[in-house]
C-alpha cells in the first residue's frame, strides 16, 4: 500500500499545485476568495464533512463485500464535503456557488490519486470485472479485468483540460456553475464505471457508488437551475 500513499501525497500535492496555478492567473475573477485564515469555518465544515463521507462510504461498500474494515472513498469524500459545506452556508446564510476554486484541483488530484488505485492493485478493491478486450490488465490472480482506474483518470484529466479552456476563455456557463458541472460530470463518468466494478449490489444492479452518483447528479442539476436565479444571464 505503499504505493498507493505515494500517489494519494502526489495528488493532493498536484491538487495544490493546479490550485495556486489557476489563482495566480486569476482565472476566476469572479470567485469568492476564501482561505482557512479568512473563513475558518467554512475549511473546517468541509474538511469534518469530506473525512466523514469518505470513511462512512468507503467502509460500507468494503463491508457489504463481506470485508469487515475501514475504508475510504473518493466519491464519499465529495459527497460528505458538499454536505459539510451546505450546512455551513445555509447556517450562515450564504449563496450561490463557492466551490469554483476547487474544481481544477479536484479533477487533477483525482486523476493522479486513480494511478495509485490503479499500481495498488487487488488490495486496493478498485480493479473492474474480467475482461477479453486487449487492454484488459492482469493484477496478479492471472484474470485480465478492466482498468476502471485508468478509465477515471482520463475522464477527469478530459474535464480537467475542456474547464481549463473554459474558465481561460471567460466562459459564463464554466465561470458560474464549474463545480456543479464537475460534480455532475463527475457523477455520470463514475456511474457508468461502477457497472464494471465487482462491488456488491443494492437496488437491482446498483451498487452504493452508483446511488451516490444518481444523488450527486440531481443535486448539481438543481444548484445550476437555483444559481442561474441567483445570476441569471444578461
Amino acid at each position: 500500500m505503499l504505493v498507493h500513499a505515494a500517489f494519494d501525497l502526489l495528488g493532493w500535492l498536484t491538487a495544490a499545485v493546479v490550485g495556486v496555478i489557476v489563482g495566480r492567473l486569476n482565472l476566476l475573477v469572479s470567485a469568492p476568495k476564501r482561505s482557512p485564515i479568512t473563513d475558518p469555518g467554512y475549511f473546517i465544515a468541509l474538511g469534518l464533512g469530506a473525512l466523514t463521507g469518505a470513511i462512512l462510504v468507503g467502509s460500507l461498500n468494503l463491508n457489504l463485500a463481506g470485508t469487515f474494515a475501514l475504508g475510504h472513498s473518493i466519491a464519499g469524500g465529495i459527497v460528505g464535503g458538499i454536505i459539510g459545506v451546505e450546512l455551513y452556508k445555509a447556517l450562515n446564510g450564504i449563496r450561490g456557488s463557492t466551490g469554483g476554486a476547487f474544481v481544477a484541483p479536484l479533477a487533477a488530484g483525482i486523476a493522479v490519486g486513480r494511478l495509485g488505485c490503479f499500481f495498488a492493485g487487488l488490495p486496493d478493491f478498485t480493479y473492474g470485472v474480467p475482461t477479453a478486450l486487449p487492454w484488459g490488465v492482469d493484477f496478479g490472480d492471472g484474470i485480465p479485468r478492466h482498468p476502471v482506474q485508468l478509465y477515471e483518470s482520463a475522464a477527469m484529466l478530459v474535464f480537467l483540460v475542456v474547464y481549463l479552456r473554459g474558465i481561460a476563455r471567460g466562459t459564463p456557463l464554466f465561470l458560474r456553475d464549474g463545480f456543479y458541472l464537475f460534480i455532475a460530470y463527475y457523477g455520470v463518468q463514475r456511474f457508468l464505471w461502477e457497472f464494471l466494478k465487482p462491488y456488491p449490489t443494492l437496488v437491482g444492479p446498483l451498487n452504493v457508488f452508483h446511488i451516490l452518483c444518481l444523488a450527486m447528479i440531481g443535486y448539481a442539476l438543481l444548484m445550476i437551475g437555483r444559481n442561474r436565479e441567483f445570476h441569471p444571464a444578461r
